[in-house]
């Protein structure tokens, strides 16, 4: 699909809408039947010291505020521990980015704890998460090739969300014009680099942020053009901007769920043969349309740990979501945080601990 039958698309009004849903339906059932998946998880926070400041996000902290905290390995084995126990197989590692680059007291901090970079301690964190019985999957923001190199052995897979192409939305006034590590330029290197090491990969948009009909598609042409040249991008998130009464966009307008469940279709027409998956705590309202509209993921759902990217946002309870799915006529089931089309992809020794875990959950492959 060419940008512009994709913007044909996004313009879609309301009252137009089924038309448009049916056939990003249609393009998903015949990729993956009516099943859909989740990954059980536990959403492990394990930095929130970040050095970029979006305008959108609650999540990162400085060191002197309120909250601000790493969690020690002892933590990460208990939680992953925790997570064994209640069916969990994923090991979600998400912290800020780099935030040794300017804060001199977390350098020192790490240093303590026996290591130089944020991604050395991931590291520990991942081993940590592997020995309780989880599969780790990383999003630790911007990454070098040589730290993705190493991360590799211990993630069955990795992420990063691309969020938007625009170099306009680094501009003062916009949602990333505090956020270095938001250069479009520097996360695409991060994706192509991912790709030429095979490393299953989650990338996304994030939508609602000041973007344009236009950006939007830019950005999944994006994600469209790196997966086409290296095939490693096992998933693309469609996830939208929710206002918050402490963060500098809190007047910003919301999209509204039908926007987003248009969103989702396109995406799914545009990118036929991709996983794509839209986060269920977002849109607890919507659930029924983004079936309609061609998901066959609700990403990771955790019955141990809240979104702490969202914390107003629970996770919806299993059962009730599988419901939902029925009423559409689609089944619900677990799946591990690397998708079945990668397990070959993997690290030959994470193999056993997939297995593992795929038998824990009682994953089975289409």
């Amino acid at each position: 699909m060419n940008a512009s039958e994709a913007l044909r698309l996004l313009q879609t009004p309301f009252g137009e809408l089924d038309t448009l849903l049916a056939a990003a339906g249609q393009a998903r059932d015949a990729r993956t039947g009516k099943r859909l998946t989740y990954s059980p998880k536990v959403f492990l926070p394990v930095t929130n010291l970040c050095r970029d400041k979006c305008a959108y996000c609650t999540f990162r902290k400085s060191p002197r505020d309120p909250g601000a905290r790493t969690m020690s390995l002892e933590e990460i084995g208990q939680v992953s521990a925790q997570g064994v126990q209640t069916g969990c197989s994923e090991a979600l590692m998400c912290l800020g980015d780099r935030p040794e680059a300017v804060y001199p007291t977390y350098q020192e901090q790490l240093r303590r704890m026996g290591v130089e970079t944020t991604a050395e301690y991931v590291y520990e964190a991942c081993v940590v998460a592997l020995n309780a019985g989880l599969l780790p999957h990383t999003n630790a923001g911007l990454l070098t090739r040589t730290e993705m190199e190493r991360l590799r052995p211990v993630n069955v897979s990795m992420g990063l969300m691309l969020e938007n192409v625009s170099p306009r939305l680094r501009e003062r006034g916009q949602a990333h014009a505090g956020a270095p590590d938001k250069e479009p330029a520097l996360r695409i290197r991060m994706l192509e680099e991912a790709g030429q090491l095979k490393i299953p990969f989650t990338t996304g948009i994030l939508a609602g942020i000041g973007e344009t009909l236009e950006e939007q598609v830019d950005t999944l042409l994006e994600i469209e053009r790196i997966h086409k040249q290296y095939g490693h991008l096992q998933e693309v998130i469609v996830q939208t901007f929710r206002a918050k009464p402490d963060i500098v966009m809190r007047d910003h307008l919301e999209m509204e769920d039908w926007e987003l469940v248009r969103l989702v279709a396109v995406a799914r027409l545009m990118l036929p043969d991709m996983n794509v998956q839209a986060p269920p705590n977002l849109t607890p309202l919507a659930h029924r349309m983004l079936i309609r509209a061609g998901i066959n993921d609700w990403g990771g759902i955790s019955p141990v740990t809240q979104d702490f990217i969202n914390p107003e946002a629970p996770w919806p309870h299993i059962q009730t979501l599988r419901e939902t799915c029925a009423l559409e006529g689609y089944s619900l089931e677990p799946r591990l945080s690397v998708y079945p089309e990668y397990f070959g992809w993997v690290d030959p020794g994470l193999h056993r601990a997939v297995q593992e875990n795929a038998e824990r959950i009682g994953y089975v492959a289409a």
